[in-house]
């Protein structure tokens, strides 16, 4: 039996934010009342007509400028045209012939590795209505109908979920830090065709192809692969090769399983025509020019960055480009001069620790980088000690305090004579433990320290407590 090598492909669809649809001026917001985001527009009544967005078509394009895409020189949209109840005008406004980007390319990071990822295509369209099938009826809510839809294909270049589920969640980050989408699944902000075929390892032809559509979350996209690499295999080991056919399939998140819907020998013919009630429109090199200059540094950028200039560790600089408001703070901090690792290590321990038990986030906080800022100046200067600090973020982000509101009950002892004092009273009580200590036990300094500790409540510094002591038990 032949090794045989899986081959998949994605068609990633992404809402888009914007205040109003793609060719309409309903509202786009995620609502669980239906029917409340709709227009005339959208329910396709008679005399209506679309006009464009032009913050979707920008967005669109930005997408297309990141994934290296070659972009037309005219916008032009088309129709599809196909019957199904969600598609109140019969036909969906897309783009076939011109799409806002071919041909493009980009790296993702897998496992730590590079691997290169080709475009097919990025297109821009709308999205339709959505139904909600009970036990005899079926409802159909237009709230998503017309919501802006970015439809983005890969060429079948990945080969296994993991390399699939990377570049969902490369894109995700892209949408959030461009905040082109919340791409947020929870609310079907992204869903994903997924094309699955097996192919043997010295053929130069791809295998059957098999299309799972709409599968609305990323562990279901994996489940989805890994389901449907072990079904074909299996099937080709055993010598089923006629039941390998070329079909379209759903996901059941109950079994994570695929289940046949429908087979799809010949592609349909949806009688693609240009739309004829939006115009084209010149897409010029100084609006790309401007639209490349809005596009922040992107998080693969940032976390070369931080692993090459500024000595993180690859955990620390992928926790850290997450979220851009985080990579934008851990910024702030390096431009306040604060040092990269303890930077890295305030945000990624205290304030994440703070944001998740609280379900808030950075931008929400009290907590600046000046006041990180603030903060590890007096940890630096021996003012107070890092437990001492812990304690005083504490109050301060719960209070919205300054942190001189808690200096003064938290301020380090760092006098070496008034350590001293305290110490030889602690060390003149002990006198049993010196013995022992001094016998051989020399886990007891601890025990001195501990003793120090509670005496001062925290408050002596930690490296001047352990040095006087070593002199005086050693003396």
């Amino acid at each position: 039996m032949k090794k045989q090598i899986p081959v998949i492909g994605l068609e990633m669809h992404c809402e888009l934010k914007s205040n109003s649809k793609v060719f309409s001026r309903a509202k786009n917001a995620y609502s669980e009342i239906p029917n409340v985001n709709i227009s005339a527009v959208d329910m396709a009544f008679p005399g209506t007509l679309p006009v464009v967005n032009k913050k979707c078509v920008a967005d669109a394009l930005k997408v297309s400028l990141i994934l290296n895409c070659e972009v037309p020189e005219y916008l032009v949209f088309d129709r599809k045209n196909y019957y199904y109840p969600d598609l109140p005008k019969g036909y969906q406004i897309t783009q076939m012939a011109k799409p806002v980007g071919i041909n493009g390319h980009i790296d993702i990071e897998v496992n730590d590795k590079l691997i290169p990822v080709l475009i097919h295509d990025v297109h821009l369209e709308e999205d339709t209505a959505s139904l909600d099938h009970y036990f005899d009826t079926t409802t159909i809510d237009y709230n998503r109908c017309g919501v802006p839809l970015l439809e983005l294909v890969t060429e079948p270049c990945f080969h296994s979920a993991d390399e699939a589920v990377a570049f969902i969640e490369h894109m995700r980050n892209i949408y959030r830090y461009c905040d082109i989408s919340d791409a947020d699944t929870k609310k079907g902000e992204i869903r994903c065709d997924v094309n699955v075929s097996i192919m043997d390892e010295d053929s130069k032809e791809l295998g059957i192809k098999v299309e799972v559509k709409n599968v609305n979350s990323i562990s279901g996209v994996s489940e989805t692969i890994k389901y449907e690499i072990s079904r074909q295999t299996k099937l080709k080991e055993e010598g089923r090769y006629n039941e390998v056919v070329q079909e379209t399939r759903r996901y059941d998140e109950e079994t994570g399983t695929t289940i046949r819907m429908r087979s799809k020998e010949d592609a349909i013919d949806y009688k693609y025509f240009i739309e004829p009630n939006i115009p084209k429109f010149k897409i010029t090199e100084k609006w790309l020019s401007i639209l490349k200059n809005e596009i922040p540094k992107l998080p693969l950028e940032r976390k070369y960055n931080y692993l090459n200039n500024y000595g993180l560790s690859n955990y620390d600089a992928s926790i850290i480009i997450k979220e851009k408001a985080i990579s934008d703070y851990f910024e702030e901090c390096l431009k306040l001069g604060i040092d990269p690792k303890v930077s890295a290590n305030w945000i990624i321990t205290q304030i994440l620790g703070y944001i998740n038990k609280n379900d808030t986030s950075i931008d929400k906080i009290s907590f600046t980088p000046s006041k990180l800022k603030e903060l590890t100046d007096l940890i630096a200067s021996n003012t107070i000690s890092s437990k001492q600090a812990k304690d005083i973020f504490n109050k301060v982000i719960e209070t919205k305090k300054e942190i001189k509101d808690y200096l003064t009950e938290n301020t380090q002892i760092s006098d070496s004579n008034e350590l001293e004092t305290i110490i030889d009273k602690i060390l003149a009580n002990n006198e049993t433990q010196i013995k022992e200590y001094q016998n051989g036990r020399t886990n007891l300094f601890d025990y001195f320290v501990g003793l120090v500790m509670k005496e001062t409540k925290g408050k002596a510094n930690p490296v001047l407590t352990k040095e006087l002591l070593t002199k005086k038990l050693q003396g």
